[in-house]
């Protein structure tokens, strides 16, 4: 294994992965993931005492996703070209995901996902009040484009 491609040197010192001789390619990727809500969380879905939830989740999905490389340690800062967050009302879960693309010398898997975890953990937080008891499940890549690995699609 190259160690260039490594978070870790030969010492053990964490570091980010050097990407200065890739080239900027156009790159894309999916995340998805759901909040399976209770009868009282359905209810309140449409407008809750602090808002509206879908729209207030979208906001704040599509702000994480520009913030991922803040919380995520050794993730690039990348500057993104599209955040999408769309909702999904299947049964009684809440179907959220997050298209993100951009040009750039790595990929944009971590906005992705950190752009739908916060989605849903907004809607979670703007339903609490109506039930606590709301899962959240299912988050992960779906798919992505660009770079050298090329295209991935999750097969499930």
């Amino acid at each position: 294994m190259n160690e260039d491609n490594l978070h870790f040197d030969r010492r053990g010192t964490p570091r980010m992965v050097d990407v200065s001789g890739k080239g900027v390619t156009l790159r894309t990727a999916v995340a998805r993931g759901g909040i399976q809500l209770g009868d009282s969380n359905l209810e309140a879905l449409g407008l809750s005492k602090k808002g509206p939830v879908q729209t207030t989740a979208a906001l704040a999905g599509i702000q994480a996703a520009k913030r991922a490389w803040e919380l995520i340690p050794l993730c690039h800062a990348l500057p993104l070209e599209k955040v999408e967050i769309t909702f999904d009302l299947q049964d009684q879960c809440l179907w959220c995901r997050c298209a993100v693309a951009g040009e750039a010398k790595t990929g944009y898997e971590m906005e992705a996902l950190v752009g739908v975890s916060v989605a849903l953990l907004t809607v979670y937080d703007m339903l609490k009040a109506a039930g606590k008891g709301m899962v959240i499940r299912e988050v992960k890549l779906v798919e992505k484009t660009g770079g050298k690995s090329g295209a991935w699609r999750c097969e499930q």
